[in-house]
Protein backbone atom coordinates (compact mmCIF):
# COMPACT_ATOMS: atom_id res chain seq x y z
CA UNK A 1 0.00 0.00 0.00
CA UNK A 2 2.95 2.30 -0.62
CA UNK A 3 3.50 4.74 2.24
CA UNK A 4 0.70 3.28 4.31
CA UNK A 5 0.87 0.33 6.64
CA UNK A 6 -0.41 -2.91 5.28
CA UNK A 7 -3.94 -4.05 5.92
CA UNK A 8 -4.13 -7.21 7.97
CA UNK A 9 -7.24 -9.36 8.06
CA UNK A 10 -8.03 -10.57 11.59
CA UNK A 11 -7.95 -14.31 12.19
CA UNK A 12 -11.07 -14.89 14.24
CA UNK A 13 -10.37 -18.59 14.74
CA UNK A 14 -6.92 -17.80 16.13
CA UNK A 15 -8.52 -15.53 18.69
CA UNK A 16 -7.71 -12.21 17.06
CA UNK A 17 -10.26 -9.46 17.47
CA UNK A 18 -12.55 -8.53 14.62
CA UNK A 19 -12.89 -5.12 13.03
CA UNK A 20 -16.15 -4.60 14.91
CA UNK A 21 -14.48 -5.31 18.22
CA UNK A 22 -14.37 -2.46 20.67
CA UNK A 23 -10.57 -2.90 20.94
CA UNK A 24 -9.39 -3.64 17.40
CA UNK A 25 -9.07 -0.86 14.85
CA UNK A 26 -7.33 -1.60 11.51
CA UNK A 27 -4.42 0.62 10.49
CA UNK A 28 -5.81 1.54 7.08
CA UNK A 29 -4.77 5.09 6.24
CA UNK A 30 -2.10 5.25 8.94
CA UNK A 31 1.22 6.70 7.79
CA UNK A 32 4.48 5.00 8.77
CA UNK A 33 7.21 7.25 10.17
CA UNK A 34 9.78 6.27 7.52
CA UNK A 35 7.68 7.82 4.74
CA UNK A 36 8.37 11.34 6.03
CA UNK A 37 12.02 11.17 4.93
CA UNK A 38 11.55 9.61 1.48
CA UNK A 39 12.68 11.71 -1.50
CA UNK A 40 14.79 14.80 -2.15
CA UNK A 41 12.15 17.46 -1.56
CA UNK A 42 12.61 20.30 0.89
CA UNK A 43 10.07 18.57 3.14
CA UNK A 44 11.96 15.25 3.15
CA UNK A 45 15.34 16.92 3.77
CA UNK A 46 13.91 18.95 6.63
CA UNK A 47 12.36 15.84 8.14
CA UNK A 48 15.62 13.90 7.88
CA UNK A 49 17.45 16.67 9.72
CA UNK A 50 14.70 16.81 12.34
CA UNK A 51 14.95 13.05 12.85
CA UNK A 52 18.68 13.30 13.49
CA UNK A 53 18.02 15.97 16.12
CA UNK A 54 15.36 13.89 17.87
CA UNK A 55 12.49 16.13 16.80
CA UNK A 56 9.07 14.56 16.31
CA UNK A 57 8.43 14.38 12.56
CA UNK A 58 4.76 13.46 12.58
CA UNK A 59 2.03 16.04 12.18
CA UNK A 60 -1.64 15.34 11.53
CA UNK A 61 -0.99 11.96 9.89
CA UNK A 62 -2.63 8.99 11.56
CA UNK A 63 -0.36 7.08 13.96
CA UNK A 64 -0.05 3.33 13.17
CA UNK A 65 -0.70 0.95 16.05
CA UNK A 66 2.84 -0.46 15.87
CA UNK A 67 4.34 3.00 16.45
CA UNK A 68 2.50 3.65 19.69
CA UNK A 69 4.54 4.02 22.86
CA UNK A 70 4.42 1.85 25.96
CA UNK A 71 4.33 4.91 28.22
CA UNK A 72 2.12 4.49 31.30
CA UNK A 73 -1.38 5.88 31.17
CA UNK A 74 -0.53 8.07 34.15
CA UNK A 75 1.36 10.41 31.81
CA UNK A 76 -2.01 11.48 30.41
CA UNK A 77 -2.99 12.68 33.88
CA UNK A 78 0.31 14.40 34.66
CA UNK A 79 0.14 16.16 31.29
CA UNK A 80 -2.97 18.06 32.36
CA UNK A 81 -1.86 18.27 35.98
CA UNK A 82 1.18 20.35 35.01
CA UNK A 83 -0.65 22.38 32.36
CA UNK A 84 -3.12 23.59 35.00
CA UNK A 85 -0.97 23.75 38.15
CA UNK A 86 -0.01 27.24 37.02
CA UNK A 87 -0.45 30.89 37.88
CA UNK A 88 -3.03 31.32 35.09
CA UNK A 89 -5.42 28.97 36.91
CA UNK A 90 -4.76 30.82 40.17
CA UNK A 91 -5.66 34.05 38.37
CA UNK A 92 -9.09 32.72 37.30
CA UNK A 93 -10.11 32.14 40.92
CA UNK A 94 -8.59 35.42 42.08
CA UNK A 95 -10.82 37.40 39.69
CA UNK A 96 -13.97 36.50 41.62
CA UNK A 97 -13.73 39.48 43.99
CA UNK A 98 -12.00 42.35 42.12
CA UNK A 99 -13.87 41.76 38.83
CA UNK A 100 -17.17 40.06 39.73
CA UNK A 101 -17.58 41.17 43.38
CA UNK A 102 -18.71 37.73 44.49
CA UNK A 103 -18.77 36.39 48.03
CA UNK A 104 -16.42 33.65 49.14
CA UNK A 105 -18.83 30.74 49.52
CA UNK A 106 -20.58 31.30 46.19
CA UNK A 107 -17.18 31.62 44.49
CA UNK A 108 -16.03 28.27 45.87
CA UNK A 109 -19.28 26.55 44.84
CA UNK A 110 -19.06 27.93 41.30
CA UNK A 111 -15.42 26.82 40.96
CA UNK A 112 -16.30 23.33 42.18
CA UNK A 113 -19.35 22.50 40.10
CA UNK A 114 -18.49 24.39 36.91
CA UNK A 115 -15.03 22.81 36.68
CA UNK A 116 -16.39 19.31 37.27
CA UNK A 117 -18.76 19.91 34.36
CA UNK A 118 -16.37 21.75 32.05
CA UNK A 119 -13.65 19.10 31.98
CA UNK A 120 -15.95 16.23 30.99
CA UNK A 121 -15.60 16.91 27.22
CA UNK A 122 -11.79 17.06 27.54
CA UNK A 123 -11.67 13.67 29.26
CA UNK A 124 -14.21 12.23 26.82
CA UNK A 125 -12.39 13.26 23.63
CA UNK A 126 -9.05 12.15 25.09
CA UNK A 127 -10.34 8.58 24.77
CA UNK A 128 -10.48 8.98 20.97
CA UNK A 129 -6.69 9.34 20.61
CA UNK A 130 -5.65 5.76 21.41
CA UNK A 131 -8.65 4.32 19.58
CA UNK A 132 -8.04 6.02 16.22
CA UNK A 133 -4.54 7.54 16.36
CA UNK A 134 -5.89 10.85 15.07
CA UNK A 135 -5.40 14.37 16.40
CA UNK A 136 -8.40 16.26 17.77
CA UNK A 137 -8.80 18.63 14.82
CA UNK A 138 -8.48 15.71 12.39
CA UNK A 139 -11.12 13.81 14.34
CA UNK A 140 -13.31 16.88 13.94
CA UNK A 141 -13.58 16.07 10.22
CA UNK A 142 -15.98 13.31 11.27
CA UNK A 143 -18.21 16.00 12.83
CA UNK A 144 -17.75 19.02 10.54
CA UNK A 145 -16.65 17.43 7.28
CA UNK A 146 -13.40 17.87 5.37
CA UNK A 147 -14.01 21.54 4.52
CA UNK A 148 -16.23 22.66 7.40
CA UNK A 149 -13.55 21.72 9.94
CA UNK A 150 -11.33 24.48 8.57
CA UNK A 151 -13.58 27.01 10.35
CA UNK A 152 -12.96 25.20 13.61
CA UNK A 153 -9.22 24.95 12.89
CA UNK A 154 -8.96 28.73 12.34
CA UNK A 155 -10.70 29.38 15.66
CA UNK A 156 -8.40 26.90 17.34
CA UNK A 157 -5.35 28.68 15.92
CA UNK A 158 -6.67 31.99 17.25
CA UNK A 159 -7.25 30.37 20.65
CA UNK A 160 -3.78 28.79 20.77
CA UNK A 161 -1.95 31.97 19.78
CA UNK A 162 -4.19 34.37 21.72
CA UNK A 163 -4.14 32.52 25.02
CA UNK A 164 -0.40 31.95 24.71
CA UNK A 165 0.01 35.72 24.47
CA UNK A 166 -2.29 36.35 27.45
CA UNK A 167 -0.52 33.70 29.55
CA UNK A 168 2.98 34.91 28.76
CA UNK A 169 1.99 38.45 29.77
CA UNK A 170 0.88 37.09 33.16
CA UNK A 171 4.27 35.41 33.53
CA UNK A 172 6.08 38.63 32.60
CA UNK A 173 4.05 40.47 35.24
CA UNK A 174 5.38 38.05 37.85
CA UNK A 175 8.94 38.79 36.75
CA UNK A 176 8.13 42.49 37.02
CA UNK A 177 6.77 42.00 40.55
CA UNK A 178 10.13 40.46 41.52
CA UNK A 179 12.28 42.97 39.64
CA UNK A 180 10.48 46.22 38.68
CA UNK A 181 13.38 47.21 36.43
CA UNK A 182 12.92 44.14 34.20
CA UNK A 183 11.05 45.16 31.04
CA UNK A 184 7.99 43.18 30.06
CA UNK A 185 9.42 42.13 26.69
CA UNK A 186 12.35 40.40 28.40
CA UNK A 187 10.09 38.21 30.54
CA UNK A 188 7.96 37.37 27.52
CA UNK A 189 10.98 36.26 25.48
CA UNK A 190 12.38 34.12 28.32
CA UNK A 191 9.10 32.21 28.76
CA UNK A 192 8.41 31.94 25.01
CA UNK A 193 11.91 30.64 24.22
CA UNK A 194 11.71 27.98 26.93
CA UNK A 195 8.25 26.91 25.74
CA UNK A 196 9.49 26.65 22.16
CA UNK A 197 12.39 24.40 23.15
CA UNK A 198 10.01 21.96 24.84
CA UNK A 199 7.40 21.92 22.07
CA UNK A 200 9.99 21.82 19.28
CA UNK A 201 10.89 18.22 20.06
CA UNK A 202 7.26 17.17 20.12
CA UNK A 203 4.93 14.77 21.86
CA UNK A 204 7.41 12.73 23.90
CA UNK A 205 9.35 15.70 25.32
CA UNK A 206 6.15 17.64 26.05
CA UNK A 207 4.86 14.67 28.07
CA UNK A 208 8.22 14.25 29.81
CA UNK A 209 8.34 17.91 30.82
CA UNK A 210 4.73 17.97 31.95
CA UNK A 211 5.23 14.79 33.99
CA UNK A 212 7.39 16.61 36.51
CA UNK A 213 6.90 20.37 36.13
CA UNK A 214 3.83 20.40 38.39
CA UNK A 215 5.89 19.40 41.44
CA UNK A 216 7.75 22.67 42.20
CA UNK A 217 4.62 24.68 41.37
CA UNK A 218 2.52 22.62 43.76
CA UNK A 219 5.11 23.09 46.52
CA UNK A 220 5.12 26.85 46.00
CA UNK A 221 1.32 27.04 45.98
CA UNK A 222 1.37 25.14 49.28
CA UNK A 223 3.82 27.74 50.61
CA UNK A 224 1.43 30.47 49.44
CA UNK A 225 -1.41 28.70 51.24
CA UNK A 226 0.62 28.30 54.41
CA UNK A 227 1.85 31.88 54.51
CA UNK A 228 -1.60 33.29 53.78
CA UNK A 229 -3.20 31.13 56.47
CA UNK A 230 -0.52 32.22 58.93
CA UNK A 231 -1.08 35.89 58.09
CA UNK A 232 -4.69 35.75 59.29
CA UNK A 233 -5.80 38.09 56.51
CA UNK A 234 -8.50 35.84 55.11
CA UNK A 235 -11.81 37.66 54.92
CA UNK A 236 -15.07 35.77 54.45
CA UNK A 237 -16.78 38.06 51.96
CA UNK A 238 -20.54 37.60 52.37
CA UNK A 239 -22.62 36.25 49.52
CA UNK A 240 -24.69 38.79 47.61
CA UNK A 241 -28.38 38.51 46.82
CA UNK A 242 -30.76 39.47 44.05
CA UNK A 243 -30.32 40.02 40.33
CA UNK A 244 -26.87 41.55 40.66
CA UNK A 245 -25.56 38.45 42.44
CA UNK A 246 -27.12 36.18 39.82
CA UNK A 247 -25.55 38.12 36.96
CA UNK A 248 -22.11 38.14 38.56
CA UNK A 249 -22.31 34.43 39.37
CA UNK A 250 -23.27 33.56 35.78
CA UNK A 251 -20.47 35.69 34.32
CA UNK A 252 -17.84 34.24 36.65
CA UNK A 253 -19.12 30.73 35.89
CA UNK A 254 -18.64 31.47 32.17
CA UNK A 255 -14.99 32.42 32.79
CA UNK A 256 -14.37 29.27 34.83
CA UNK A 257 -16.12 27.05 32.29
CA UNK A 258 -14.27 28.58 29.35
CA UNK A 259 -10.90 27.97 31.01
CA UNK A 260 -11.75 24.38 32.00
CA UNK A 261 -13.31 23.26 28.73
CA UNK A 262 -10.76 25.17 26.65
CA UNK A 263 -8.57 22.07 26.39
CA UNK A 264 -11.28 20.17 24.48
CA UNK A 265 -9.95 21.18 21.07
CA UNK A 266 -6.54 19.65 21.92
CA UNK A 267 -7.71 16.60 23.88
CA UNK A 268 -6.82 13.71 21.55
CA UNK A 269 -3.51 15.35 20.53
CA UNK A 270 -1.91 14.04 23.72
CA UNK A 271 -3.19 10.47 23.66
CA UNK A 272 -2.55 9.43 20.00
CA UNK A 273 0.59 7.49 20.94
CA UNK A 274 -1.16 5.50 23.67
CA UNK A 275 -1.67 1.82 22.73
CA UNK A 276 -4.81 1.22 20.67
CA UNK A 277 -6.14 -1.25 23.25
CA UNK A 278 -5.68 1.14 26.17
CA UNK A 279 -8.78 1.13 28.38
CA UNK A 280 -11.02 4.09 27.63
CA UNK A 281 -12.04 4.18 31.29
CA UNK A 282 -8.42 4.60 32.37
CA UNK A 283 -7.80 7.37 29.81
CA UNK A 284 -10.98 9.18 30.88
CA UNK A 285 -10.23 8.78 34.60
CA UNK A 286 -6.60 9.93 34.41
CA UNK A 287 -7.53 12.92 32.24
CA UNK A 288 -10.43 13.90 34.48
CA UNK A 289 -8.37 13.61 37.67
CA UNK A 290 -5.39 15.36 36.07
CA UNK A 291 -7.61 18.32 35.24
CA UNK A 292 -9.87 18.41 38.29
CA UNK A 293 -7.22 18.49 41.01
CA UNK A 294 -5.08 21.43 39.78
CA UNK A 295 -8.04 23.49 38.57
CA UNK A 296 -9.94 23.16 41.85
CA UNK A 297 -6.86 23.61 44.01
CA UNK A 298 -5.36 26.65 42.26
CA UNK A 299 -8.63 28.46 41.56
CA UNK A 300 -9.88 27.98 45.12
CA UNK A 301 -6.51 29.15 46.42
CA UNK A 302 -6.70 32.22 44.18
CA UNK A 303 -10.22 32.98 45.38
CA UNK A 304 -9.12 32.58 49.00
CA UNK A 305 -6.11 34.88 48.71
CA UNK A 306 -8.15 37.48 46.80
CA UNK A 307 -10.51 37.91 49.75
CA UNK A 308 -7.77 39.83 51.55
CA UNK A 309 -8.19 42.66 49.02
CA UNK A 310 -11.60 43.42 50.55
CA UNK A 311 -10.18 44.19 54.00
CA UNK A 312 -10.18 47.80 55.21
CA UNK A 313 -12.27 48.88 52.21
CA UNK A 314 -9.48 47.93 49.81
CA UNK A 315 -6.78 49.93 51.60
CA UNK A 316 -4.25 47.11 52.07
CA UNK A 317 -1.04 45.67 50.59
CA UNK A 318 -2.93 43.00 48.66
CA UNK A 319 -5.02 45.50 46.73
CA UNK A 320 -1.96 47.69 46.20
CA UNK A 321 -0.04 44.73 44.81
CA UNK A 322 -2.91 43.75 42.54
CA UNK A 323 -3.30 47.28 41.19
CA UNK A 324 0.42 47.67 40.54
CA UNK A 325 1.30 44.24 39.07
CA UNK A 326 -2.03 42.40 38.83
CA UNK A 327 -1.80 38.72 39.89
CA UNK A 328 1.97 38.95 40.28
CA UNK A 329 1.57 41.78 42.76
CA UNK A 330 -1.10 39.90 44.69
CA UNK A 331 1.13 36.84 45.06
CA UNK A 332 4.10 39.02 45.96
CA UNK A 333 2.08 40.58 48.78
CA UNK A 334 1.55 37.10 50.25
CA UNK A 335 5.04 35.60 50.15
CA UNK A 336 7.65 38.34 49.65
CA UNK A 337 7.24 40.25 52.98
CA UNK A 338 7.59 37.14 55.18
CA UNK A 339 10.04 35.18 53.00
CA UNK A 340 12.17 37.90 51.42
CA UNK A 341 14.46 36.69 48.63
CA UNK A 342 13.11 33.15 48.84
CA UNK A 343 9.64 34.56 48.23
CA UNK A 344 10.94 36.29 45.11
CA UNK A 345 12.49 33.02 43.98
CA UNK A 346 9.08 31.35 44.37
CA UNK A 347 7.52 34.03 42.17
CA UNK A 348 10.13 33.35 39.47
CA UNK A 349 9.25 29.63 39.53
CA UNK A 350 5.54 30.48 39.25
CA UNK A 351 6.32 32.74 36.29
CA UNK A 352 8.07 29.83 34.61
CA UNK A 353 4.99 27.67 35.23
CA UNK A 354 3.54 29.44 32.19
CA UNK A 355 5.78 27.18 30.11
CA UNK A 356 3.71 24.15 31.14
CA UNK A 357 0.51 26.10 30.48
CA UNK A 358 1.56 27.19 27.00
CA UNK A 359 3.09 23.88 25.83
CA UNK A 360 -0.29 22.41 24.77
CA UNK A 361 -1.17 25.66 22.98
CA UNK A 362 2.02 25.90 20.95
CA UNK A 363 2.32 22.18 20.19
CA UNK A 364 -1.26 21.99 18.95
CA UNK A 365 -1.23 25.23 16.94
CA UNK A 366 1.01 23.58 14.35
CA UNK A 367 -1.42 20.68 13.96
CA UNK A 368 -4.34 23.04 13.36
CA UNK A 369 -2.35 25.02 10.79
CA UNK A 370 -1.47 21.82 8.93
CA UNK A 371 -5.18 21.07 8.65
CA UNK A 372 -6.01 24.26 6.75
CA UNK A 373 -4.70 23.18 3.34
CA UNK A 374 -2.67 20.48 1.57
CA UNK A 375 0.21 22.93 1.15
CA UNK A 376 0.22 23.83 4.85
CA UNK A 377 0.37 20.10 5.68
CA UNK A 378 3.63 19.91 3.73
CA UNK A 379 5.15 22.35 6.21
CA UNK A 380 6.50 20.28 9.15
CA UNK A 381 4.82 20.70 12.52
CA UNK A 382 7.96 22.05 14.18
CA UNK A 383 8.22 24.86 11.60
CA UNK A 384 4.65 25.92 12.40
CA UNK A 385 5.58 25.74 16.10
CA UNK A 386 8.36 28.26 15.49
CA UNK A 387 6.09 30.55 13.47
CA UNK A 388 3.36 30.35 16.12
CA UNK A 389 5.90 31.34 18.79
CA UNK A 390 7.00 34.39 16.80
CA UNK A 391 3.39 35.46 16.25
CA UNK A 392 2.29 35.29 19.87
CA UNK A 393 5.44 37.11 20.98
CA UNK A 394 4.68 39.80 18.41
CA UNK A 395 1.22 40.15 19.99
CA UNK A 396 2.31 39.93 23.63
CA UNK A 397 5.24 42.37 23.60
CA UNK A 398 3.24 45.43 22.48
CA UNK A 399 0.26 44.09 24.41
CA UNK A 400 2.10 44.14 27.72
CA UNK A 401 0.82 47.18 29.59
CA UNK A 402 -0.96 48.63 26.57
CA UNK A 403 -3.75 46.49 25.18
CA UNK A 404 -3.56 43.48 27.51
CA UNK A 405 -7.18 43.97 28.57
CA UNK A 406 -8.28 44.31 24.94
CA UNK A 407 -6.50 41.05 24.09
CA UNK A 408 -8.03 39.20 27.04
CA UNK A 409 -11.51 40.52 26.26
CA UNK A 410 -11.14 39.35 22.67
CA UNK A 411 -10.09 35.86 23.81
CA UNK A 412 -13.08 35.63 26.15
CA UNK A 413 -15.31 36.72 23.28
CA UNK A 414 -14.24 33.94 20.91
CA UNK A 415 -14.21 31.25 23.63
CA UNK A 416 -17.89 30.53 23.02
CA UNK A 417 -16.97 28.48 19.96
CA UNK A 418 -16.01 25.62 22.28
CA UNK A 419 -19.60 25.25 23.49
CA UNK A 420 -20.75 25.19 19.85
CA UNK A 421 -18.12 22.57 19.03
CA UNK A 422 -19.36 20.38 21.87
CA UNK A 423 -22.99 20.96 20.90
CA UNK A 424 -22.27 19.50 17.45
CA UNK A 425 -19.68 16.80 18.13
CA UNK A 426 -21.38 15.13 21.08
CA UNK A 427 -24.78 14.62 19.34
CA UNK A 428 -22.92 13.35 16.24
CA UNK A 429 -21.07 10.77 18.31
CA UNK A 430 -24.03 9.65 20.41
CA UNK A 431 -26.94 9.83 17.95
CA UNK A 432 -25.49 9.41 14.46
CA UNK A 433 -22.22 7.52 14.96
CA UNK A 434 -23.78 5.58 17.85
CA UNK A 435 -20.48 5.20 19.62
CA UNK A 436 -16.95 4.36 18.51
CA UNK A 437 -17.96 1.61 16.09
CA UNK A 438 -19.57 4.22 13.83
CA UNK A 439 -16.20 5.65 12.75
CA UNK A 440 -13.99 4.53 9.87
CA UNK A 441 -10.66 6.24 10.62
CA UNK A 442 -9.22 5.20 7.24
CA UNK A 443 -11.30 7.85 5.45
CA UNK A 444 -9.99 10.82 7.42
CA UNK A 445 -8.37 12.27 4.28
CA UNK A 446 -11.25 11.60 1.88
CA UNK A 447 -13.65 14.54 1.52
CA UNK A 448 -16.09 12.43 -0.53
CA UNK A 449 -16.58 9.88 2.26
CA UNK A 450 -16.61 12.21 5.26
CA UNK A 451 -19.82 14.04 6.28
CA UNK A 452 -20.63 16.95 3.92
CA UNK A 453 -20.49 19.39 6.84
CA UNK A 454 -23.50 21.43 5.73
CA UNK A 455 -25.48 20.59 8.87
CA UNK A 456 -22.49 21.27 11.12
CA UNK A 457 -21.67 24.66 9.59
CA UNK A 458 -25.32 25.73 9.68
CA UNK A 459 -25.67 24.62 13.30
CA UNK A 460 -22.43 26.43 14.07
CA UNK A 461 -23.94 29.68 12.82
CA UNK A 462 -27.01 29.12 14.99
CA UNK A 463 -24.66 28.49 17.91
CA UNK A 464 -23.01 31.85 17.24
CA UNK A 465 -26.47 33.41 17.37
CA UNK A 466 -27.07 31.82 20.77
CA UNK A 467 -23.72 33.07 22.06
CA UNK A 468 -24.42 36.63 20.90
CA UNK A 469 -27.86 36.61 22.52
CA UNK A 470 -26.56 35.35 25.85
CA UNK A 471 -23.10 36.87 26.23
CA UNK A 472 -22.23 39.52 28.78
CA UNK A 473 -18.79 40.81 27.89
CA UNK A 474 -17.04 44.16 28.21
CA UNK A 475 -17.56 44.87 24.52
CA UNK A 476 -21.12 43.64 24.17
CA UNK A 477 -24.05 42.47 26.30
CA UNK A 478 -26.66 40.37 24.48
CA UNK A 479 -30.40 40.97 24.94
CA UNK A 480 -30.83 37.77 26.95
CA UNK A 481 -27.62 38.42 28.87
CA UNK A 482 -29.02 41.83 29.93
CA UNK A 483 -32.03 40.11 31.51
CA UNK A 484 -29.79 37.94 33.69
CA UNK A 485 -28.24 40.70 35.76
CA UNK A 486 -28.21 44.42 36.43
CA UNK A 487 -26.06 46.95 34.55
CA UNK A 488 -23.49 44.41 33.35
CA UNK A 489 -25.94 41.55 32.78
CA UNK A 490 -25.16 37.88 33.33
CA UNK A 491 -23.33 35.65 30.88
CA UNK A 492 -25.36 32.70 29.55
CA UNK A 493 -23.57 32.66 26.21
CA UNK A 494 -22.04 29.19 26.68
CA UNK A 495 -25.37 27.64 27.61
CA UNK A 496 -27.25 29.20 24.68
CA UNK A 497 -24.45 28.51 22.22
CA UNK A 498 -24.48 24.81 23.12
CA UNK A 499 -28.29 24.60 23.10
CA UNK A 500 -28.76 26.45 19.80
CA UNK A 501 -26.08 24.38 18.09
CA UNK A 502 -27.28 21.01 19.39
CA UNK A 503 -30.99 21.62 18.80
CA UNK A 504 -30.47 22.74 15.20
CA UNK A 505 -27.77 20.18 14.39
CA UNK A 506 -29.79 17.06 15.20
CA UNK A 507 -32.62 17.56 12.64
CA UNK A 508 -30.30 19.10 10.05
CA UNK A 509 -27.87 16.20 10.32
CA UNK A 510 -30.73 13.70 10.04
CA UNK A 511 -31.81 15.12 6.68
CA UNK A 512 -28.22 15.59 5.53
CA UNK A 513 -27.36 11.98 6.23
CA UNK A 514 -30.58 10.79 4.63
CA UNK A 515 -29.84 12.78 1.46
CA UNK A 516 -26.07 12.21 1.09
CA UNK A 517 -25.82 8.83 2.83
CA UNK A 518 -22.77 9.90 4.85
Amino acid sequence: MGPFTSKKEPDVEAGEKTVDSLDYVPDDGAVAAETFVVGDSWYAKTQRFAGKMGVEQRGIERVPSDERSTAPVSQVGTMWLSANMVVSSFAIGALAYPVFYLGYVDTILIILFVNLLGIIPVAFFSTFGPRFGLRQMVLSRFFFGYYGVKIVAVLNVLACVGWSAVNVIVGAQLFHAVNPSMPGWAGIIVIAAATFLVTLFGYKIVHTYERYSWIPCFIIFMIVLGEFAHSGHFYNIPMGVGLSEAGSALSFAASVFGFATGWTSYAADYTVYQPVDRSRKSIFSWTYAGLAFPLLFTEMLGATVATAMAANDGDNIYMEGYQSSHIGGLLAAVIVPPLGHFGKFCLVILALSIIANNCPNIYSVGLSLQLLAKKSQRVPRFVWTFIGTLVYCAIAIPGYGQFENVLENFMLLIAYWLAIYEGISIPEHVIFKRGFTGYDPSIYMDAKLLPPGIAAVTAFLFGVMGAVLGMAQVWFIGPIGKLCGTAYGGDVGFELAFAFAAITYIPLRYFEKKHFGR
